[in-house]
């Protein structure tokens, strides 16, 4: 006898993500939204939705997938090969409202286990609907991502769901909502607010960690290897400086203003292009060589795909691994607790090349080789 199928929910928010290679650090807000389209931004969610559903459908028989309607999930489902039950009705141009409805229907019809793309205030609109009583997986496909509710990346994410399907996660636990405003945050001013907790099945290796801040006693760490990336800093390169406290710390000592949640450039010691786009950072390239200066993300580790997705496989490709430095504090490595720095830039195959052993600058002429994974 067949054992009932399990009911497996499907939300995605198809603007999520939109603002990050366009520069706006998010898309909360009908205003945003439009300034994202008319810089060119384009739809990122969908994909990485994609991914974590082609991960769920080896267990496709075993469900019974609930999706929300249209772009909320209904097409990818049905082209991942899914014949899905769709519920709720979506507005002209989704919204919070369109999530939270659906979650909503989906909690009253049983579902077992809510997989949902987005970012921090996707997960923010769930936990509106459903709280603490339904077991999800969020599938990483915002801007920020500081919550702790996410799969490291999407094929991981579909994995985690896939494993509780077939029973192999036994365990839940509560994992923060994080989240920020973004109005403060392109002033940048980066102040993360807990929203409350989501229930999430519980595998180590699947799961993305809170993001943590740098500590005010790491400033002193951060001016040392302000001072040893200063040395290596070549004539009539192009330096691309990416986001953090850390990179920060470069250049104050090089006398340059900085966007601290930015992208900035840097040639011959002057400023030439702060908080870039996508767009215009490849126009400053210009074909020529480049260097990119990067630090990872305290608690989470990772040095792409969070945060800073004006890096995207487009720039990167024009980044020869050996030209990519990155900066860490002792303190930062060693709350990783040994695993891996991590990549995610939505390019599968880039994360392979990119993946390996990086030097790590950790102090004034202070290194440490590092694992770089996906």
């Amino acid at each position: 006898m067949m054992e009932k199928a399990m009911k497996i929910g499907f939300i995605v928010n198809p603007i999520a993500g939109m603002g990050g290679a366009v520069g706006l650090k998010g898309t909360d807000g009908a205003d945003i939204l439009a300034e994202a389209v008319a810089r060119g931004a384009m739809p990122c969610a969908p994909e990485r939705a994609a991914r974590a559903l082609k991960t769920l459908s080896a267990v496709k028989d075993s469900l019974v997938l609930f999706a929300g309607p249209g772009a909320m999930g209904e097409d990818l489902a049905r082209e991942a090969g899914f014949e899905p039950m769709v519920v709720g009705m979506v507005s002209a141009q989704t919204g919070a409202e369109d999530t939270r409805r659906v979650a909503q229907i989906m909690a009253e019809a049983g579902v077992e286990l809510l997989l949902f793309a987005g970012g921090d205030g996707t997960a923010r609109d769930i936990y509106v609907a459903v709280g603490e009583e339904m077991t999800v997986v969020g599938i990483p496909a915002g801007v920020k991502i500081h919550s702790a509710v996410f799969g490291r990346n999407p094929d991981l994410a579909g994995e985690m769901a896939a494993l509780w399907v077939q029973g192999s996660i036994a365990r839940t636990v509560l994992a923060e909502v994080m989240d920020i405003n973004e109005d403060d945050y392109r002033r940048e001013i980066l102040s993360a607010k807990l929203y409350g907790y989501l229930r999430i099945p519980f595998e180590r290796k699947c799961l993305q960690r809170l993001k943590c801040g740098s500590a005010d006693q790491e400033q002193h760490a951060q001016e040392a290897i302000a001072h040893d990336m200063a040395e290596q800093l070549e004539a009539d390169r192009l330096y691309l400086i990416g986001a953090g406290s850390t990179t920060r710390s470069l250049m104050w000592l090089l006398g340059l203003e900085s966007s601290l949640l930015g992208v900035d450039a840097v040639k011959n010691g002057q400023l030439i292009g702060k908080d870039l786009s996508e767009q215009q950072i490849l126009e400053l390239m210009g074909g020529e060589p480049a260097s990119l200066i990067v630090t990872p993300i305290g608690g989470q580790g990772y040095l792409f795909g969070r945060g800073n997705l004006q890096l995207s496989p487009m720039v990167l490709t024009h980044i020869e691994k050996e030209c990519i430095y990155v900066l860490a504090t002792p303190a930062k490595i060693h709350g990783l607790e040994g695993r891996p720095l991590l990549l995610d830039t939505g390019d599968v195959d880039l994360d392979k090349s990119l993946s390996g052993h990086y030097r790590i600058i950790t102090g004034y002429h202070q290194y440490i080789i590092y694992k770089v994974a996906l």
